[in-house]
């Protein structure tokens, strides 16, 4: 099993989750199958976020903790990115440059 090294980097991240992918058998998995899977933990995190502000949720659902579903979040987008070659870290910085530009309001 890969490890990720202590204060990995979102590059160290991108690596890791092309290992874990590989020793699992998700290799092959498309960018459509990501992207649905994506959208699903996404509406897990949602029902931890409401447990954990005390809304009604239905206890038979499929969810663990805010952090567990970030962290499974975080898996696909890596994943997703791995497969366009996109580096997270400078697609981030690109786009805060454009951020810097608007007006907030």
């Amino acid at each position: 099993m890969p490890e990720l090294k202590q204060q990995p980097t979102l590059e160290d991240f991108q690596k890791y989750v092309a290992l874990l992918e590989r020793e699992r058998g998700f290799e092959n998995q498309t960018v459509i199958e990501k992207c649905v899977l994506l959208g699903e933990e996404i509406g897990e995190l949602f029902k931890a976020i409401r447990k954990t502000n005390k809304l009604a949720v239905d206890e038979n659902s499929d969810f663990t903790s805010v952090e567990e579903e970030l962290a499974d979040i975080l898996i696909y987008l890596c994943s997703i990115a791995n497969r366009y070659q996109i580096s997270l870290e400078e697609a981030f910085r690109e786009k805060e440059k454009i951020n810097q530009n608007r007006v907030w309001r």
